[in-house]
């Protein structure tokens, strides 16, 4: 599923970009007609972001040390990253900075467009560490990463034996048994309480922190780097749910009849039981089915951990992509710890560019399995992007996704066509003449990418909504959570979750990827306009058997979005690619041959949601 990029810093690199404007060669020498201006402009931009990419760099560093070694007691690691965090604030949220940057704004139509997406870059990222209250900003600091420390620190346990995450996904996906299940899923929230106090004051801080440079809220803060306002974003996740309503019902309906059957409970209920799902959040049910002739967990055992990564990049170099860095693999952190260490790292997979410029690197766990295939896949769309947006013409300010959608939409996008049947049958994980079910293999992609919307679009981004922009009251957390859960997913918890419980800061992003989850539900929609063009008009394959190792032409596709970064528009960059503005229409018409299936397999049955 949807995992995230390294976004401690991202705000500071990704910004609103709705110009139209013709994007220019980004050199720091200007023509001899350069106005005064211009050149004004220009030596204040080299000069930040000199100083911009240096204190950045150190902040990722220390960040990077926090994720990998943990170690209970020693707060070295976190002290160093409040420092260097502390750093980079400072510097980035000056007055002194925030007003050249607006006073040559004001001058804009004078700069070139280049400049002026610079210019508002670097107030965007001001904006998140404003000067004017150093001291909420430094709170704030400091309390993000205590809260990571604790989320990634907590010891998981089940039945009082310790366990990992990647444990109880494991128990998720395969136990059978009702009541161990639940006991895993109960498990998986029981980080939750301990994060209560830190998130309340998380709250407070980065609303206080963006509401000094005119924000309303924090959620509004985020929303503003697609241009849009917080409104604007929530009717467009509402649009997003309405028109994958029809098809996620009756995957609803037909879960709740098939996994009663499954787990031999007689009584199908109204609402799908939390712990009946194989996720924790009820994000991705594909672990559900099994597509004969298709066994890519027995496939990829005996091929080991590193093979995964390995192929992941002979996929992108077929595409004409380089190589990775030697870098990448001796700095990266891509396996499960061995056992017997004393410390523990940050399972959730994650990409980073540290130093905006050769220094990319992967947080992973990787083990041989179909879910960490697909992950790989993913994350190195990141490190690709990173790599390709990072040359001469795009400056460091603007080192970013064309939005932040675009990032997960490349690396999704690369998922999905990892994991089609004719790809498989090239790499010799199935039989080339393998017979499968087309219908079961589109069913499980269903229940991955479709099931993922009312959690991402709806549950995620509504609650964040809430928290931020409505102050939801602190005796009402689990509450509204569940109440969203019931009214997307049609999910509820298997028993009271009360107050005394925080089941939505056991998601990583609600700590550490604030207010921005709808990002993932937008590079759904952008994933399957890109794929649909790319099957239809440069493979003229069937988009749900194609098949893009070793096509240059499509690597030439992607090149051509990832090269420009955040210097694109990203409205007109999606008009000219695919031909049509941000649509669920092809992530509709991509499942449309299912709705025939689901619908005779649900016949006769009850519809709950």
């Amino acid at each position: 599923m949807k995992k995230f990029i390294f976004t401690g810093l991202t705000a500071a690199i990704i910004f609103s970009s709705c110009s139209s404007q013709k994007t220019e060669t980004a050199g720091t020498e200007l023509t001899a007609e350069a106005t005064a201006v211009q050149q004004d402009a220009q030596a204040f931009l080299d000069q930040y972001s000199q100083t911009y990419q240096d204190l950045y760099t150190k902040s990722a560093e220390a960040e990077w040390a926090s994720n990998t070694r943990i170690v209970e007691g020693d707060t070295t690691n976190a002290a160093a990253t409040r420092r260097a965090n502390e750093a980079f604030a400072t510097y980035t949220g000056s007055a002194e900075n925030i007003q050249k940057a607006q006073a040559l704004l004001d001058q804009k139509d004078q700069l070139t467009a280049l400049q002026v997406k610079q210019l508002e870059a670097i107030l965007y990222t001001g904006a998140n560490n404003p000067q004017i209250i150093p001291d909420v900003v430094k709170a704030r600091i400091k309390a993000e990463t205590e809260q990571t420390e604790k989320l990634y620190g907590f010891n998981y346990r089940v039945f009082e034996q310790e366990v990992s995450t990647n444990d109880i996904d494991n128990m998720l996906r395969n136990e059978n048994d009702v009541k161990r299940r639940q006991a895993a899923w109960e498990a998986s929230k029981e980080v939750g309480p301990g994060l209560r106090e830190g998130l309340l004051n998380l709250r407070q801080l980065r609303n206080q922190t963006v509401q000094s440079l005119g924000y309303d809220d924090y959620f509004s803060y985020q929303a503003s780097d697609y241009g849009m306002t917080r409104e604007e974003m929530m009717d467009l996740m509402q649009q997003v749910n309405e028109e994958l309503r029809p098809l996620y019902r009756e995957l609803h309906t037909y879960a709740r009849y098939e996994l009663a059957k499954q787990y031999g409970v007689k009584e199908v209920p109204e609402y799908l039981p939390a712990h009946w799902l194989p996720n924790r959040w009820g994000q991705d049910w594909s672990a559900m089915i099994n597509v004969e002739g298709i066994d890519l967990d027995a496939a990829l055992k005996p091929k080991g951990a590193e093979w995964l990564v390995q192929q992941g990049e002979r996929f992108y170099t077929s595409l004409g992509f380089p190589a990775m860095p030697e870098t990448f693999y001796i700095k990266s952190s891509l396996y499960p710890l061995p056992e017997g260490v004393n410390y523990k790292k940050n399972n959730h997979a994650s990409a980073w560019h540290l130093d905006l410029d050769k220094d990319v690197r992967s947080l992973m766990s990787v083990e041989p399995n179909s879910e960490w295939y697909e992950t790989t896949h993913h994350e190195l769309g990141h490190i690709y992007y990173y790599m390709t947006y990072t040359n001469p013409d795009v400056p460091v300010l603007l080192r970013g996704g064309a939005n932040r959608a675009y990032h997960e939409a490349i690396g999704s996008l690369m998922g999905l066509a990892a994991m089609q049947k004719p790809f498989l049958a090239e790499l010799n994980l199935i039989e080339k003449d393998a017979q499968t079910d087309e219908v079961q293999a589109l069913l499980k992609e269903a229940l991955s990418y479709v099931t993922f919307i009312p959690f991402s679009a709806g549950v995620m981004s509504e609650w964040e909504h809430d928290f931020y922009a409505e102050n939801l009251p602190a005796d009402q957390l689990n509450k509204r959570w569940w109440e969203l859960a019931k009214k997307y997913q049609g999910i509820v918890p298997p028993t009271e979750r009360g107050e005394q419980y925080l089941d939505p800061a056991t998601k990583t992003h609600i700590n550490d990827d604030a207010a921005q989850y709808y990002d993932y539900a937008l590079s759904y929609v952008i994933l399957f306009q890109l794929h649909d063009h790319i099957a239809k008009n440069i493979l003229n394959q069937d988009p749900h058997a194609t098949n893009y190792y070793g096509k240059k032409e499509v690597g030439d596709f992607l090149r051509d979005i990832m090269y420009p970064g955040a210097s694109a528009d990203w409205r007109q960059m999606l008009k000219e690619k695919t031909g049509e503005e941000l649509s669920a229409r092809a992530m509709v018409d991509y499942f449309q041959p299912l709705m025939d299936y689901l619908k005779e397999q649900n016949k006769g049955r009850k519809y709950t949601i």
